[in-house]
């Protein structure tokens, strides 16, 4: 058993086990949930070197080999979503530590966000269909959890909104898995990969593509399957919409990028050109509703919706370039939407309310904060010189060089309205004058604390907008495994070259 790969999912698990063994001891429970997240990060940036340096890697549960037995796999899509996830994870748990409330973290609020981390990388490393789907369950689990925790009301209705159409969603994928297996007599990613190749059944093939298609597309919040996120990413305290906002939706584009780069490969001209068009119609439909939002985290929550589909692009135009520009994007999107719910929780400290008629004047009393807010939302909008141009720059040549110019056009349009919503926000919660209410009161100890993760996701977005072909030759190496699966199922079967 590879120790790499099974790190970052022990490392999690026991920090959860720990934290909630540490029962009422708060103080206790923080630092388990800090210092697990940085042990996870460097877990997962080691996996990541390694996966680097000797290609992919694989490790079999119980010493049963692929295809029977459970298997754990990381190319370089897997090895980079991990570290992203961990980088993320370490973020989050240091501005929880600032600004969650005491209840909330009573509640065992660092175990079950451990749990989470835990299934976002299970998913992230898993080989086979099944475990997927049960990574998934683990990340619904504790992702519903962390939503209601509290149980106020907007909460509660935001929870029951995700949960039952994220159940849908499990439906559709078990109902797909059941057939699968039932038809192919394998649930291994590698198997699958060969026997589908082989089998001449296009009716059959067609209905799976479809059935993971919707799976995944509810997961992944693509159009018209979004509405979930926008009426429940805004309730829960931010520390929790951050999270969620960075990994949980990336999970179901990276199941799209699996499943629809190794598996349903027998009809491109119609399942890839499908995803195309739903990645513009996520563009437009995302970006329309941020627009006409007037509550800072809702104007973020629908701005999620509009960023899958530039992710999902790259996979519907289906060249190298493409997909190394998915994979910039997923990291660049990660990193900014994740810091602009922190800063949007830092906002609320200071300007007491999410409401942007509320807001008003934080450019004058907090400099500082409204410089950290420009440098991820002009990201978003892809201003360069900053990560967001770059990633956005792959994507457009990459729709250029194949001829889609309806796609390119509205991926630029969109990027217009984008920043459209983020100069929204700036104008009316930063440049306009305050407003006559108290504010509300801030921790200066615990607010410079919040800060800290903001800062370094900050100096991440302008690096790599600064210097992004070290991550572009990454993506694009991990491309490069996506369009030859023949490369991941030697490697999971354990053939020799």
């Amino acid at each position: 058993m590879n120790a790499l790969l099974v790190l970052p999912l022990v490392v999690p698990l026991l920090t959860a086990i720990a934290a909630f063994l540490a029962g009422r001891s708060l103080r206790l429970q923080r630092a388990l949930g800090v210092a697990g997240a940085a042990a996870h990060l460097g877990a997962a940036l080691a996996l990541l070197a390694v996966v680097i340096e000797r290609g992919i890697l694989v490790s079999t549960i119980g010493g049963w080999p692929a295809p029977f037995g459970i298997t754990l796999v990381a190319d370089l899509l897997s090895a980079i979503m991990v570290a992203v996830a961990a980088l993320i994870g370490c973020a989050v748990s240091v501005y929880a530590v600032a600004t969650l409330d005491e209840r909330r973290e009573a509640f065992g609020f660092y175990a079950l966000f451990h749990v989470l981390l835990l299934g976002v990388c299970g998913a992230f490393l898993s080989g086979d269909v099944f475990n997927f789907y049960v990574w998934f369950e683990v990340m619904l689990i504790a992702s519903f959890v962390l939503l209601s925790l509290g149980g106020e009301r907007p909460q509660l209705e935001g929870a029951i909104k995700y949960v039952t159409l994220n159940l849908l969603s499990s439906s559709l994928f078990l109902t797909a898995v059941g057939i699968l297996y039932g038809k192919m007599g394998t649930l291994s990613f590698a198997d699958l990969a060969r026997k589908l190749g082989d089998l001449h059944e296009p009716e059959l093939t067609l209905t799976l593509a479809v059935l993971f298609l919707a799976a995944f597309g509810i997961k992944a919040a693509v159009f018209p399957l979004f509405f979930w996120l926008p009426a429940s990413y805004h309730t829960p305290p931010v520390a929790v919409s951050a999270i969620l906002s960075g990994l949980l939706t990336k999970v179901g584009v990276y199941a799209l990028l699996r499943v629809f780069t190794l598996l349903f490969l027998q009809d491109v001209g119609f399942t890839h050109r499908l995803i195309l068009v739903i990645a513009a119609l996520t563009m437009v439909t995302g970006v329309l509703g941020a627009a006409c939002q007037g509550e800072l985290r809702r104007i973020l929550a629908f701005h999620i919706v509009s960023q899958i589909g530039y992710m999902i692009m790259g996979l519907g135009l289906f060249s190298r370039l493409a997909l190394a520009g998915s994979v910039f994007y997923l990291v660049h999107h990660i990193l900014v939407k994740t810091n602009l719910f922190l800063i949007s929780g830092l906002a609320h400290r200071y300007g007491g309310s999410f409401e942007l008629a509320r807001l008003g004047g934080l450019y004058r009393a907090r400099p500082f904060l409204a410089a950290l807010f420009l440098v991820p939302a002009m990201s978003l909008a892809g201003v360069p010189p900053l990560s967001g141009f770059a990633a956005k720059l792959a994507l457009v040549r990459a729709g250029l060089e194949l001829e889609s110019h309806l796609v390119v056009a509205t991926a630029l349009a969109v990027s217009l309205l984008t920043l459209f919503s983020m100069t929204k926000i700036w104008a009316e919660a930063f440049w306009a004058p305050a407003c006559e209410q108290e504010p509300a009161s801030a921790d200066p100890r615990a607010t410079r604390l919040a800060m800290v993760p903001a800062v370094g996701l900050a100096l991440l977005t302008i690096l790599l907008g600064l210097a992004p072909q070290p991550l572009l030759d990454l993506a694009l190496a991990a491309a490069d495994q996506l369009l030859d699966p023949e490369v991941y199922a030697r490697a999971v079967l354990g053939e020799a070259r």
